[in-house]
């Protein structure tokens, strides 16, 4: 049986960012596996997002310590997912970025002001640069760019 809503203005049909708190929680202590795959769609899609800090708040007052757990760890896989395909994105960046500038791996490196050993956990996505280093490799791939156009 499909969970029902009470005393709200959301509907089980309707998207989970409208539930609410009310919503999540009638979902989380009343609800099936349907509902809590569309909770955790939602929490996939957007790991920091309104539902994600909602459902961390009903998780506090949810009755079933089962489904607590699993939606706990379903967050917690979501955002570390999350955090790798961010790490992957800068990586790629990073890498279009020693290709832009044309220059090789050390010497970009160097005018960077880091070493190419470090460059590498860059490019592999094994370390995140700070922001400070992602705006010098920009400003490198840019001026370099036009130079050795």
């Amino acid at each position: 049986m499909a969970v029902k809503f009470r005393n709200i203005d959301a509907e089980p049909v309707d998207p989970v960012e409208n539930w609410g708190f009310e919503g999540l929680l009638a979902a989380v202590d009343r609800g099936s596996l349907a509902e809590w795959r569309r909770i955790i769609a939602a929490v996939r899609a957007d790991p920091y997002g309104d539902v994600a800090e909602t459902l961390a708040e009903v998780l506090e007052l949810a009755q079933d310590p089962g489904v607590v757990a699993a939606m706990r760890l379903a967050v917690e896989h979501a955002r570390e997912d999350s955090v790798e395909r961010d790490r992957r994105i800068v990586a790629s960046r990073m890498s279009e970025l020693v290709d832009k500038s044309g220059l090789d791996q050390g010497t970009f490196a160097r005018r960077i002001g880091t070493s190419r050993t470090r460059l590498n956990t860059y490019l592999s996505g094994k370390v995140t640069p700070s922001a400070a280093v992602l705006v010098r490799a920009e400003r490198l791939a840019d001026s370099a760019g036009s130079i050795s156009r």
